[in-house]
């Protein structure tokens, strides 16, 4: 068992990668200067962003909310609920009425403590 254990522990140690992953070790291990950043946001929720960096990336984005509601899903493999009103059960107007016969029967004292 201890074999196994051991064994097990070696293969994950050579498996491991010779440096941790990082942002700065994807493509290049340069660090890019931010040489430019500008955000712009107006109170109505416009916005305008550039940004620039030393080693080429240049980001423009600009845009505005769709409204007040914001994106409204639409998809038919959304669930819907049942259009209303829709038919009640008999057995739970049966358990409506016995509680409602329930709460009449009990003192003032105890009608709202329950065990």
């Amino acid at each position: 068992m201890k074999f196994v254990i051991i064994a097990a522990l070696a293969a994950v140690a050579l498996a491991a990668p010779d440096r941790p992953y990082s942002y700065a070790s994807v493509g290049s291990s340069e660090e890019a200067e931010i040489l430019q950043h500008d955000f712009d946001l107006q109170d109505d929720g416009r916005y305008n962003l550039d940004v620039k960096t030393s080693n080429g990336i240049l980001v423009s984005q600009h845009g505005s909310p769709d409204g007040p509601e914001g994106a409204v899903p639409d998809s038919d493999l959304l669930p819907v609920a049942p259009e209303f009103p829709h038919p009640i059960p008999d057995f739970v107007l049966a358990q409506i009425a016995k509680a409602a016969e329930e709460d009449r029967n009990r003192s003032p004292e105890d009608r709202y403590t329950y065990a």
